[in-house]
């Protein structure tokens, strides 16, 4: 399932880092870096969940907080640094539904997101990381990859266009979304990207990169990595 979500944040790096990570578990991410952007976002987009700052510099979070549950109830999660048992008590009695510290994992934000989204009757399930097939073994979360038991070195660009395929394995992933994710929102119509990375990675994983068994093209839509359960041959 892909969700959209907006993640209102003014720390550029941290900001970048979980747009990265949430774009290659599938999700589509729309950033705001002040408190009235996030406001104009909530105002002209339809979305799945929020995540917000609260020192943001032009005020405090907690202000969209209180704009979203008088008008949405979208899922709304604080992501912030003052870890007062005060200061959580209050977000959370004015309508978050949860509150992290900074820092904090991915892996624990997603589960977090999950449980957000359960308590509201949406099941979300964890995206695949540990892929296995015809040889290749591919660890997201230790960004290992392996073909007959010896190690596979991929770029960083090779890897998240991987990593983003795993995560999705057996669905196809439109060429959009690959380009958004990996290559930002304003490479969506740069498909000559895909075919050379594409190309890279099937030279280092595919036992005939003529005859690609694990990285199939869906013609004129995207790419789909084979699931464990999936044989059909695919072509570029």
């Amino acid at each position: 399932m892909t969700l959209r979500v907006l993640l209102v944040e003014d720390d550029r790096d941290l900001r970048a880092t979980l747009r990265d990570a949430l774009s290659v578990e599938g999700h589509e991410v729309l950033t705001a870096a002040s408190l009235s952007e996030g406001m104009a976002m909530l105002a002209h987009v339809n979305l799945d969940l929020v995540l917000l700052d609260l020192g943001l510099p032009d005020g405090d979070g907690e202000a969209l907080l209180a704009t979203l549950r008088r008008d949405r109830n979208w899922p709304l999660l604080v992501i912030s640094a003052k870890d007062a048992t005060a200061n959580k008590i209050r977000l959370l009695d004015a309508g978050a539904d949860d509150y992290l510290v900074k820092p904090f994992s991915v892996a624990e934000l997603l589960a977090r997101m999950r449980v957000a989204l359960r308590h509201r009757g949406t099941t979300l399930q964890p995206a695949l990381t540990d892929y296995r097939l015809g040889g290749v073994h591919i660890d997201v979360t230790a960004q290992s990859v392996q073909r007959d038991g010896a190690g596979v070195h991929l770029t960083p660009t090779e890897f998240k266009l991987l990593a983003m395929l795993v995560r999705q394995a057996g669905q196809v992933v439109t060429h959009r979304r690959l380009l958004a994710a990996v290559w930002g929102a304003e490479f969506i119509d740069h498909t000559h990207y895909l075919r050379l990375y594409m190309a890279q990675l099937r030279a280092k994983l595919e036992r005939d990169s003529a005859d690609p068994q694990l990285l199939l093209t869906e013609p004129g839509v995207g790419y789909r990595l084979t699931a464990p359960d999936d044989t059909g041959p695919g072509r570029a």
